[in-house]
Order: structure tokens, then sequence, then C-alpha cells
């Protein structure tokens, strides 16, 4: 029998060591915590091992344990030692249960200096967020099979060949990486060569799926009526996507140190851009009333729900689809301004390509156009703006105002 007791306990407080017997004591440190530690000796080693703290580890059960700790010893094994391996094997545990999506982010983080620009990490974040997430996010990385890879392939691979290659490749060097960390082994799930080729045609020989229509032109005032009526920043992105006609990353990307609300201009720059080259986007009367609509909430122009982050890639898409029209898509809408200026305007072929900011395929023309020829895209856009939003008397553009 012990020499403590639990009403001693109940009552001693001052720091010190208070023996039990047989190693087991009780040490109150200055700060008045409690714990139960053994002593014991182990190969001529002297060693502490703990038990413990007290009132939670009740001196019945602190009794109970050293006894167990003692029974250990004298078949040769070392307390302290075991409880080590425990905690590693824990430790190791909980590493291999780490899931894909914490994974896949550790990775961004880790290249994302070795990246020539943010936007590509954005992609990298983007295109995981939308197609394996879903699936596989919450997934021990370790139990990520070549079923779960095709279960977010099919879906998108003769839709959406480049993306989901993209999706692919990122999938893989993901798992890659997790295997170097002894998170996962095995054969990586969503390699190619050798074992997704076997089970998925090659993304060059997919043939072309016929994309969603672009909205006629003569569609969109009533459209952008009904648009006006919707509400969310998604709603505000989408007008904004419309009158600026760019790109969907263009805009949801957008930060506020990038407008110049004085000049009425937004300067997106080039590791932004498609063609890495800047774009200056005149702004219509009615991109600037957007603009004055919106909440100054940290640097984008459209916030999404995450910290820091702006809307999601798909967010204008739901808007498309509560207003019964995703059977147009998002990117469609630069084709409708395109057939627009086209049957309305004997606006030049290379004025439109700039709006569009896409890349001039001939070197010579290229080197001849130098300017962005940003007054004419600016009375260009200002003429579709008021078209889209059905302003009076600009249903239809004179011909010839935007000529050479």
């Amino acid at each position: 029998m012990g020499t403590l007791s639990a009403k001693l306990l109940e009552n001693i407080s001052k720091p010190g060591i208070y023996e039990d017997g047989d190693g087991l004591r009780l040490v109150i440190k200055a700060g008045g915590t409690k714990s139960w530690i053994l002593r014991y000796q182990f190969q001529g080693t002297r060693r502490d091992v703990g038990l413990g703290g007290y009132p939670k580890t009740s001196l019945g059960e602190a009794r109970k344990k050293a006894a167990e700790k003692r029974g250990l010893i004298s078949k040769g094994i070392d307390p302290l030692e075991q409880k080590h391996g425990e905690k590693k094997a824990k430790r190791d545990a909980k590493a291999k249960a780490r899931t894909f999506e914490e994974c896949a982010l550790d990775y961004i983080e880790t290249h994302r200096s070795g990246w020539k620009n943010a936007k590509h990490s954005q992609q990298w974040i983007n295109t995981l967020e939308a197609y394996a997430f879903p699936v596989i996010g919450k997934k021990v990385v370790g139990s990520v099979s070549t079923q779960d890879v095709l279960e977010i392939l099919k879906p998108i691979w003769s839709t959406k060949p480049e993306t989901a290659s993209r999706v692919r490749s990122r999938i893989e060097l993901v798992l890659d990486a997790a295997k170097a960390k002894g998170l996962r082994s095995g054969e990586n799930p969503a390699l190619w060569r050798g074992h997704m080729d076997k089970l998925l045609p090659k993304s060059s020989k997919v043939k072309a799926v016929k994309h969603h229509p672009a909205m006629p032109w003569q569609e969109l005032p009533a459209f952008m009526q009904d648009l006006a009526k919707a509400d969310g920043l998604a709603a505000f992105a989408l007008k904004f996507t419309i009158l600026t006609a760019c790109r969907t990353s263009e805009v949801l990307e957008a930060t506020w140190d990038e407008i110049d609300l004085k000049a009425r201009v937004w300067i997106i720059p080039a590791d932004r851009m498609k063609a890495e080259q800047e774009h200056r986007v005149p702004l219509s009367n009615a991109a600037m009333e957007i603009l004055e609509q919106l909440p100054r909430e940290g640097e984008y122009l459209f916030p999404g729900m995450k910290k820091d982050k702006p809307l999601s890639n798909v967010s204008m898409l739901k808007v498309l689809e509560r207003m019964e029209k995703d059977k147009y898509t998002v990117h469609g809408f630069r084709s409708t301004f395109r057939d627009w200026s086209a049957e309305n305007t004997n606006t030049p072929r290379e004025l439109c390509e700039q709006v569009l900011a896409h890349r001039i395929a001939g070197k010579a023309e290229a080197a001849y156009f130098r300017s962005d020829l940003f007054e004419k895209r600016r009375q260009l856009m200002d003429a579709w703006a008021k078209y889209a939003t059905g302003q009076p008397n600009t249903g239809k553009v004179v011909k010839g105002k935007f000529g050479k």
C-alpha cells in the first residue's frame, strides 16, 4: 500500500515531490500543476515516465498504470521507449490520414514560387476545386483509386479534353508527391502511360464536341433587363463580363488597383492575360455604374466566400442556370459581341480582335498594328453597352461609324 491517500492529495498544494512508493510520485510544479511520474531503472539507467495529470488521473489509476509499467520492465521492455513509439505511431497514422485536398494545397504552396506567375497557381486551385475536390477532396490520399480518377475524368474527357488532360496531370503530380512523403504506396492511379491510356482514348483523338451556342445578339437587351433584376455579386460579375467582352478569369480575378476610375479604364496586367500582354479595357457608363455599386471589401472587385479569394469560376454559370439560360455559356458572350459588331457596324476586324485581346496571327500584321486602338475601342464599347442595356435610339449602330 502506498504512502499517499486521496484525502492528502486534495489538500496538498505546495510545490515539490510526494512519494507514494516503489517509484511512483506526484510532482507539483510552481505553477500549481500536478502530474504523476514513475521513476525506474532500466539497463542501469534511471528514467522517468509520465502517467498523467492529477486530478484527471486519480491515485488509484496512477497506481494501476505504474503496475503496468513495472510489468513491462520485468519483460525487458522500456516503458518510456514504448510510449515514444506509441506517440510516433499516432503521428504517422495522422499523417497518413491526410486528405487529397490537404496534399494538393500543400503541393501548390510548395511549388508556387517556381511557377511563372500567380495565375498558374490559381488555375491549379480552380481546376481541382471544380473537378477533383468534389470527388476525392476529403478522401484519404492513400486510398485514392483508379475508379476515383475515372469518376472525375469521364464526365469531361470528351466535352472538355484539354481541361480533363490538365486535371489528370495535376492529380498525378499530387499523388506522386504524396507517395514521396510516404502517404501512399503502389502505382499512381492517375498515371497516363501504361495505365489510364488503357482506359481512356487519347485526348488528341477525342472529337471536338459542339460548344453550347452563344446567345444571339438580338436576344441580349431583353436578357440584360432580366439580369438587372438578379441579386448578388455573381450577377454583377456577369453583367460586367458582358459589357467588357472579357474572359471569365480576367473578370473574377480583377482587383481594385487595376481600375482607374478617373480615366475610366481597367488595365489587366500581362501575367493575367492569355496572350501575356497588358490589356487596357475602356469602361463604358454602364460598366462604371456596376463598379460604383460594388462593395469595397478586400482587393478583388468580386470577392468570394473564402477570405482573400475571388468568386468561384462557376458562380456566373449558376446565374445562367437560375435564369434558365444555361444552354449558353459565359464565354459565349464574347461571340455575341463579335457577331453584333460584325452585323451592325463596319468595325475593322483588327479592332474587334483588340477588344477580345486576341493575338494577331500574322507577324507582318502584328508588327503593323503596334497601337492598341484604345480610343476607337472606347467608341465601340460605348455603343455595345448602349445596345446591350437597351438605351433609346441605340437599337442599331450606324454603319461606318468605326470605319478606317
